[in-house]
């Protein structure tokens, strides 16, 4: 089985290419647990993202929210969400992806009326997209059709992939979603994204807890209130966590040994990170080493 790095900048916005040689879109399959972090780990892109679950169930959190989406149905996901996925009672789940630009959905004479003002909206995360209704139904045929589309590369497949792609637009857009612009709501999403970025630029470095509310304009208990909120954990439990991710490609190295990582990623006790890691991952970091190099 080979395993797949998942590569986010420092404000955790996907680095991954979403688009073909030609159009602004991208569409394939992900097995999460093949995921190097054995899950899909927190991050955003200014693609809207259509999925679709053809084997097992997954967790999905957006934003605040987590929901458990099954096999047959799937997920819409707005441009600049936080999100995650993980592997719901391991149960080997597939799932469809489709990224595709905001811009390329309807002409751009139709953009600012039908697609700008659902991307910008407050109360639109994401939407549940399941079989048992007509539109969520001709929304995740068409993700199919998309994805064969692609993968076939027929004669003319460009020009029936835009027809597709105005078809899964119509359908969420006969949906009636009342759409609201909350200020407030922009600001707190801005301001996560901010102290993530910092925590992302100086995880190998001594972190307090004063530096992250700082990197969002917060007060100390603010800033743990929009941790606990929108990632249930700490901002010190995210560095922890996110600087055992870091670890997880430097124990893969042939080179490379348990001290050297533990304080490459930023902790100042090769004791203090075993036991981290041991907690987080089920094993130590000198047994996933072992365990990487073995499946070579």
């Amino acid at each position: 089985m080979q395993l797949k790095n998942f590569v986010v900048d420092q404000s955790l916005k996907e680095l991954t290419k979403h688009r073909t040689v030609v159009l602004p879109i991208a569409c394939y399959e992900t097995t999460i647990d093949h995921n190097i972090h054995g899950y899909i780990p927190l991050h955003w892109h200014d693609e809207i993202q259509f999925v679709l679950i053809v084997k097992g169930e997954a967790i999905f959190q957006i934003n605040e929210e987590k929901l458990a989406v099954q096999k047959g149905d799937g997920l819409f996901i707005n441009s600049g969400c936080l999100h995650l996925a993980e592997d719901m009672n391991n149960s080997g789940c597939v799932y469809i992806c489709l990224n595709v630009s905001p811009r390329f959905i309807l002409s751009q004479e139709l953009y600012t009326t039908y697609v700008y003002p659902y991307i910008q909206a407050t109360n639109l995360p994401y939407l549940h997209l399941g079989a048992n209704v007509d539109w969520g139904k001709n929304i995740l045929d068409a993700i199919k059709n998309i994805n064969q589309l692609i993968q076939q590369k027929s004669l003319y497949y460009e020009i029936n992939l835009t027809l597709q792609l105005t078809l899964i637009w119509q359908n969420l857009v006969i949906n009636g979603f009342q759409l609201e612009y909350d200020q407030t709501e922009m600001l707190k999403s801005h301001r996560m994204k901010q102290m993530l970025n910092w925590i992302h630029l100086h995880y190998a470095e001594k972190i307090m807890l004063d530096n992250i509310a700082r990197a969002g304009q917060l007060s100390r208990s603010e800033c743990c209130r929009y941790f606990k909120r929108m990632l249930q954990t700490t901002p010190l439990g995210y560095v922890i966590d996110y600087r055992i991710q870091k670890s997880l490609v430097l124990l893969q190295q042939a080179e490379s040994n348990v001290t050297e990582v533990a304080y490459q990623v930023g902790f100042n006790s090769t004791s203090y990170f075993i036991d981290k890691f041991r907690k987080a991952m089920d094993m130590t970091p000198l047994a996933y080493k072992k365990y990487k190099m073995d499946s070579l």
